[in-house]
């Protein structure tokens, strides 16, 4: 037996794919209607328009904004709609609910427009430890993209994976 050390994992075919390197550049915000609301529960249009047109949009340039009501707050679909338009010049994206819901839409459509020709017959292991925050939908829908190309799926690091799947 010789000293030298053979790095196996380099040597291998596994192909790693890491969601991280497709997470979208830009700052997220999470904007929250409450605080235009009466009381943070009663939306009043009037009141709720004029913020709306005093307000200075331009402040979310470029970034991803998750409008939602931090309170049981019923809040009509309109105010959504009327917070998008004033966004839409600005923002990225705007979408509506919690961060990790916008992170999920992004994603979605991410995965959706991706071309895995290249995953094609290879074993592939879909990296689990992120620091950027990857939801967890996202892994669902790139598992289940990656199921008819690919020879085999696992999960995590390539040192300690866990199978999921193997084509017969």
């Amino acid at each position: 037996m010789s000293g030298e050390i053979i790095n196996r994992v380099a040597n291998s075919k596994l192909v790693t794919f890491d969601l991280e390197d497709f997470y979208p550049k830009g700052e997220r915000v999470l904007f929250d209607i409450s605080d235009w609301l009466f009381e943070g529960i009663v939306l009043r249009e009037r009141v709720f328009r004029e913020k709306a047109n005093s307000h200075d949009w331009s402040r979310y340039s470029d970034c991803y904004v998750a409008l939602h009501c931090g309170t049981d707050a019923i809040v009509p679909g309109w105010a959504y709609l009327l917070l998008s338009l004033h966004l839409s010049p600005f923002a990225k994206k705007v979408t509506v609910g919690s961060l990790e819901d916008m992170e999920s839409i992004l994603y979605a459509e991410i995965l959706q427009n991706i071309d895995l020709s290249e995953y094609t017959d290879k074993p592939i292991i879909i990296k689990g430890c992120a620091h950027k925050p990857i939801p967890q939908n996202a892994y669902v829908l790139l598992a289940q993209k990656l199921h008819p190309v690919a020879k085999s799926i696992m999960y995590g690091e390539a040192c300690s994976s866990v199978p999921l799947f193997k084509r017969k």
